[in-house]
């Protein structure tokens, strides 16, 4: 009321004699149009008594008389603004690292359409989309296949934290800087992480898989589809069969293959998988697909304890997020839900396309940059057979200064590449054409950008 009051400014009090009156509150023109018809419409009445109250200016920079301890009372900030940054405008970068990637131009638009409320009608329909259109992408039609508020590393740490209880044997494949990350990860969770090892940017074998699990007897069993770090992608042919004999789950990591190389979860037999989509999807970072089949929603029902993490807690997520009978929807955490729009986009892009045309697209330009490599005298670092089309890790030549490549793309081109990460670190260049950005042009143009850098530094004629 005293706010509808300090609008009103200098209106009078009413006579004495009609204090006993209430009084139909007319807006002046110091409130807004679509303020003032709200007010008109609920017919707002404040009593008379409250209009004779003394009026206080409450205009902005204006000195105030009444007390401190008035809750309507504005006190002055104690530090000023930050300087001027001026409008934001970030330099236009061709992002051809291992992520992320640039967006498809309509994913951006989709992230400028104004926002819905995250219980509201309209936003659970586009949820619901996602999802479906996820499945698809996934190649299985788990119900539980959602998108998780975070970026990747949120939809991983889902997975362990619903997955995993401790006193659970959870056994890592540790071949790249994203098995360490595993190992790590896990090791919040449970008291017995296990790991089996092989040199950097090489694959498993069932049978070293298999003999594993006659050690350790696990019963959760981490593999990356596709080693970020290393741009190997892992067979997973014949796991599931072999987890399903000793009772383990098979969690994959798909954030670098999904969208952009053959992925059959159904098929394969894996029980949860996690991404994100800022790789092949095209989609900004900031919401990550996660799923679950049956057997893993199974393990998350018996826990004996809570999840350990409130935020990530899929049990109570799922109530949220998948419709199950007549059940209301429960409110867990507030969806992003620009990021839902971008997310819901991109993998209508995809959709559009077809998976078997983005397959071939990003192998197509992943052989033609193998080939414009060989062209200038570098080699990628893992064998042809199990490279990965949507990231590269090239061998950095002898002589070579890595860091001065990557600074030379970027001043020059615009180009933003990355060095290699953990036992690659200066060893590798990591070179990712995922989503939009998987280009014919823009492979030429990042093999010219080589061109001209190792020319700066004597290595080319």
């Amino acid at each position: 009321r005293r706010a509808m009051v300090a609008v009103v400014g200098t209106r009078k009090a009413p006579p004495r004699a009609e204090a006993s009156r209430a009084f139909l509150f007319r807006p002046t023109s110091l409130i807004p149009t679509t303020a003032t018809m709200a007010l008109r419409a609920a017919q707002i009445r404040f009593p008379a008594a409250v209009l004779a109250a003394p009026v206080r200016t409450t205009a902005l920079g204006a000195s105030r008389s009444f007390s401190t301890a008035d809750p309507a009372f504005i006190p002055q900030a104690d530090y000023p603004p930050p300087r001027d940054f001026g409008q934001l405008s970030p330099p236009p970068r061709l992002m051809l690292g291992p992520g992320p990637s640039n967006a498809h131009p309509r994913v951006y638009t989709a992230m400028a359409t104004p926002m819905v409320g995250h219980m509201d009608a309209h936003f659970i329909q586009l949820m619901e989309e996602a999802k479906e259109l996820l499945r698809y992408a996934w190649q299985t039609k788990n119900p539980f296949t959602v998108p998780v508020s975070g970026t990747g590393s949120a939809a991983w740490e889902a997975a362990h934290a619903n997955l995993t209880e401790y006193g659970d044997v959870t056994l890592c494949a540790v071949n790249g800087y994203f098995g360490e990350r595993a190992v790590d990860m896990s090791s919040r969770y449970t008291n017995n992480v296990m790991r089996i090892d092989r040199p950097w940017g090489t694959v498993f074998t069932i049978d070293e898989i298999k003999a594993a699990f006659e050690k350790y007897k696990p019963q959760l069993f981490w593999i990356a589809h596709a080693e970020t770090s290393t741009g190997a992608r892992q067979p997973l042919d014949g796991i599931a069969e072999l987890c399903k004999e000793y009772d383990c789950l098979l969690l994959a990591d798909t954030v670098t293959s999904i969208g952009g190389v053959p992925l059959f979860l159904d098929k394969w037999g894996v029980d949860a998988a996690y991404a994100g989509g800022q790789k092949a999807l095209g989609i900004p970072p900031g919401m990550a697909p996660l799923t679950m089949n049956d057997r893993a929603l199974e393990k998350m029902a018996k826990r004996k304890e809570p999840v350990k993490n409130w935020y990530l807690d899929m049990n109570m997520i799922r109530k949220y997020m998948v419709s199950e009978g007549n059940a209301p929807r429960t409110y867990h955490h507030t969806a992003p839900v620009s990021m839902l729009y971008a997310f819901r986009e991109g993998l209508k892009v995809l959709s559009e396309e077809g998976l078997e045309n983005s397959w071939t697209r990003h192998r197509e330009n992943g052989e033609l940059f193998w080939e414009g490599l060989a062209e200038l005298g570098l080699e990628p670092h893992v064998d042809y057979q199990y490279r990965l089309p949507t990231l590269t890790t090239v061998k950095i030549p002898e002589g070579v200064d890595g860091k001065q490549v990557v600074t030379h793309c970027l001043k020059n081109y615009n180009i933003e590449i990355a060095g290699g990460l953990g036992q690659l670190a200066g060893k590798v260049w990591r070179i990712g054409f995922m989503g939009y950005n998987s280009k014919k042009e823009n492979v030429l143009t990042l093999l010219g950008a080589f061109k001209t850098a190792l020319k700066e530094q004597g290595k080319l004629p």
